[in-house]
């Protein structure tokens, strides 16, 4: 099991660390992070890198730099979260009504067993549904990706479902949406744009040039000095498309995940 520890008191995560490792001596603590912007940053490297998200969340409510909530507006957090407070204050009763765990300051062994304990057996400590309404309570939106846009198309909009998107590329200045039905469809957003507004459980930044979502990769080989050679659905079979050496085990993780 593998643990991340948000908490902005040096002793505190320091001893929690000592108590996951006596409860649980198999649980691996993947870090320590004392603020909103370590954790965004955290989580947004760890994606990048292809390494995997952690098993558990123990996050302590009130960091430095804020309320921990906020890290869900600004990164796709959906690993079960045990909050830590000091302050009973903060909305407990939301925290039981929709089945997110809790614990209030000084923590105990036991208390933090019987709560890893739940977690082991039905890994649901907070499904994004129920954490949803928690951060509702306290009027944070979670990172919403994109499901539809809503796009021109001659004289007249059309609206295309991310579900129908093939693959996104950029030629010169300009970026495509291409469907899997091989329409094609000018984006007025960058690149860098639209990879955070899309599910990276669906799609992948492939290189400078693409977007692809997973559906679309018709065949990966590997190349000369660690590349990959991909296929994309309905792309010219002459265009080459490669995954660089520094970025083919991410995605050979996301296509893995």
């Amino acid at each position: 099991m593998k643990v991340l520890i948000v908490e902005d008191e040096p002793l505190a995560a320091k001893r929690l660390e000592s108590l996951v490792q006596e409860v649980e001596p198999e649980a691996e603590v993947m870090d320590r992070l004392e603020s909103v912007r370590a954790l965004v940053r955290w989580w947004q490297t760890n994606q990048d890198t292809g390494r995997s998200a952690p098993d558990l969340l123990l996050m302590d409510i009130q960091l430095a730099d804020g309320l921990s909530f906020e890290a869900f507006q600004q990164v796709n957090i959906t690993t079960p979260v045990i909050f830590t407070t000091a302050y009973d204050e903060y909305a407990l009763k939301a925290f039981k009504v929709n089945s997110v765990d809790y614990l209030l300051k000084p923590i105990e062994k036991d208390e933090l067993e019987l709560a890893i304990g739940k977690f082991k057996r039905n890994q649901q400590t907070s499904t994004p549904e129920n954490l949803t309404k928690v951060l509702e309570a306290y009027g944070v939106k979670p990172v919403a990706y994109k499901s539809r846009f809503l796009l021109k198309q001659g004289g007249r909009f059309e609206v295309v479902d991310t579900r129908d998107i093939q693959y996104i590329y950029a030629d010169e200045k300009v970026v495509f949406l291409v469907t899997s039905e091989n329409r094609k469809f000018i984006v007025d957003e960058t690149l860098d744009e639209l990879e955070g507004k899309l599910d990276p459980k669906l799609f992948h930044r492939i290189n400078r040039k693409y977007i692809s979502q997973l559906g679309a990769i018709e065949r990966i080989e590997p190349h000369f000095n660690g590349r990959l050679r991909l296929w994309l659905h309905n792309r010219p079979t002459d265009e080459e498309i490669f995954v660089s050496r520094e970025k083919a085990e991410a995605f050979k993780s996301w296509l893995d995940s």
